[in-house]
């Protein structure tokens, strides 16, 4: 089934949610004005349906291959990557300096979603060089920054984050690869890395790859971990490519998804490259730092992974939407002639109104997040600068976690509506269950986001950034209340039961936040016992807000006179998800607030399993 990118849905938010205007109105956006953003989009879309989103399946039936530690991709890939870097994809946010085009991360942010949605696989690559862009922007010197950023920019160069090691997976205080100084200035690294992203591939000419590792003398734990650039070829004065560097890709992982995204075990060290033992490394910044350094990295990364836990989920949601309305099935309940489309049938239509509204939920809190970022970085108010920063931060790990966890779920439900289809692989439907699983683990798993959430973003600050978020919500909720009372009876249900909901959830959401910061210092097992939840409940409840205020938007345009289809449609979606979704917030607070008992549980079922 064709996928479509969802342009007008995506104008909605961007415009009416995250604020676009703002966004083009900074001081460094004088030349962008909503007829780009508008070209960009319509021909990311062409891009994005008629090349890329043909090879998702193709890609899943015949992943790259492996031979004598070189990894091949299909030639089909390959163009379409080619095409990728030639239309300036890679460079979109990235600064003009290095031949980027300086968008914000707004309009980047739905650019990044449609790729996404259009082969999760294929999008890796380019996600990680983006990460590494950042990376090196950030802390890289300027002769690194020379040599290396303008051929990832461009997409001649790829780039992937090396952290993982098989006795070092989220605890990277174990890191074992140890980096050995020379005379001239460089390293020699020596290690084991697994689970590397297009850590091996020939769809660019070189990879440049960052990597964690120890000097010989620096101290066990996190604080001696250093960040290396580690190309797969040498770079020469000049920008040419030298000697293949001491970088072998032992294997490639047999994973549940994302087939087409070779994902290597990389040995650096093993006498296999051109430039004799040893890979030929360069330290990032100062030694010692380098997971402090990583971290720009993984935020980026994170932000970026909770994009695709929206763009695989509108993919698996259209799947089912377009599967339901040809598939001729039973009966009305209310009564018809003969069998009817399954999407007439109440819960077929649950199911796939729960896979909508979580989408969009999800992709309307990214892209305030999103415009956040830009606010936080170019506001000319310092002060605007302050919130829209600590707005955005605190956002990551809501986008990352729920996001990610959302997409498992409607990929889930995109099966059911299937029924025995939806566990053939011929039907397509799992193959977006498949890719989504990976999501809650990739760059942290949902526990990791979680536990940032608790800790950085509400116990230290004593919850400052969600309760200026609760206030903000609660300034909605007041304009739900006044639309409930205007309304007419056929509306006035509800938009009452919207009110009701949202108001509900806000004061769960508020009271769990109480909750961790009076119980973080004195029973902190307790308080992450919960802290799933409570990230999850964060992620409830913002999309609720951004429901209700799509809900307000829509039900303008509509008494304005629109004849839209797609604001009778947002409007009903929004109720929906208020009606079916926002109660979750109960419960997930309760479940924060039953943190004490959950750690006692499991303390007992600790003790029971080892006696």
């Amino acid at each position: 089934m064709a996928y479509q990118v969802p342009l007008q849905d995506i104008r909605f938010t961007l415009n009416e949610l995250a604020g676009l205007s703002d966004v083009l109105g900074l001081p460094n956006q004088e030349e962008i004005g909503p007829d780009l953003v508008d070209a960009i989009l319509e021909e990311n879309a062409r891009l994005v349906e008629e090349v890329v989103a043909p090879l998702n399946a193709q890609g899943d039936r015949q992943p790259p291959v492996w031979q004598d530690g070189r990894v091949h991709v299909l030639p089909a890939w390959a163009k379409a990557y080619a095409q990728y870097g030639e239309g300036g994809w890679q460079g979109l946010p990235h600064p003009v300096r290095w031949g980027g085009q300086g968008l914000p991360k707004l309009v980047a942010a739905p650019v990044h979603e449609s790729f996404q949605s259009a082969s999760l696989a294929f999008t890796l690559c380019p996600m990680l060089t983006d990460a590494v862009i950042e990376a090196l922007l950030t802390v890289g010197s300027q002769a690194q920054q020379q040599r290396y950023l303008p051929k990832l920019v461009s997409g001649q160069w790829s780039g992937t984050m090396n952290l993982t090691e098989p006795q070092a997976g989220s605890d990277l205080a174990l890191i074992a690869s140890r980096a050995v100084r020379q005379n001239e200035g460089s390293y020699r690294l020596y290690g084991q890395k697994i689970f590397i992203t297009y850590g091996e591939h020939d769809q660019a000419e070189n990879i440049v790859h960052l990597v964690l590792a120890r000097t010989p003398d620096a101290p066990p734990g996190v604080k001696g971990i250093s960040l290396f650039i580690v190309p797969k070829f040498l770079v020469e004065d000049d920008g040419s490519l030298g000697k293949r560097n001491d970088i072998w890709c032992a294997k490639l992982e047999h994973k549940l998804g994302i087939h087409a995204s070779p994902t290597c075990e990389l040995i650096y060290g093993s006498g296999k490259g051109e430039v004799g033992e040893g890979a030929v490394a360069y330290l990032v910044g100062e030694e010692r730092r380098g997971l402090e350094y990583m971290f720009i990295m993984m935020n980026a990364a994170r932000f970026a992974v909770g994009q695709q836990g929206v763009a695989v989920a509108e993919r698996a949601y259209q799947h089912a939407r377009d599967y339901a309305l040809g598939r001729i099935q039973s009966r009305a309940v209310e009564g018809s002639a003969g069998p009817v489309a399954i999407a007439h049938h109440p819960d077929v239509q649950r199911m796939l109104l729960t896979m909508q509204a979580l989408t969009e939920a999800a992709r309307s809190v990214s892209y305030v997040a999103a415009a956040a970022h830009d606010l936080g970085a170019h506001h000319p108010d310092a002060a605007v600068r302050a919130s829209q920063q600590a707005l955005y931060e605190y956002l990551v790990p809501v986008v990352k976690g729920f996001s990610t966890e959302a997409a498992v779920e409607v990929a889930s439900l995109g099966i059911q509506v299937h029924g025995g289809m939806g566990f053939m692989e011929e039907a397509g439907a799992a193959q977006y269950y498949r890719d989504a699983r990976i999501l809650p683990i990739y760059e942290g798993t949902t526990a990791i986001q979680a536990n940032d959430f608790v800790g950085r973003k509400i116990a230290r600050d004593g919850g400052a950034a969600a309760h200026a978020c609760i206030t903000a919500m609660r300034e909605t909720l007041k304009f739900v209340a006044a639309q409930a009372q205007k309304a007419d009876a056929g509306d006035r249900d509800a938009l009452e039961l919207l009110r009701l909901n949202f108001e509900q959830a806000i004061c769960a959401y508020e009271d769990a936040v109480a909750y961790v910061v009076q119980n973080a210092a004195g029973q902190i097992r307790a308080v992450y016992s919960g802290s799933v939840p409570l990230l999850m409940l964060a992620g409830t409840v913002h999309g609720g807000w951004q429901m209700a205020r799509a809900a307000l938007v829509c039900r303008r345009h509509l008494a304005a006179g629109s004849t839209d289809a797609y604001h009778r449609r947002k409007l009903a979606t929004s109720l929906f998800y208020a009606a079916h979704i926002l109660p979750r917030a109960l419960s997930l607070s309760a479940a924060v607030r039953g943190g004490a008992i959950a750690d006692a549980c499991g303390m007992q079922w600790e003790k029971a399993s080892i006696t």
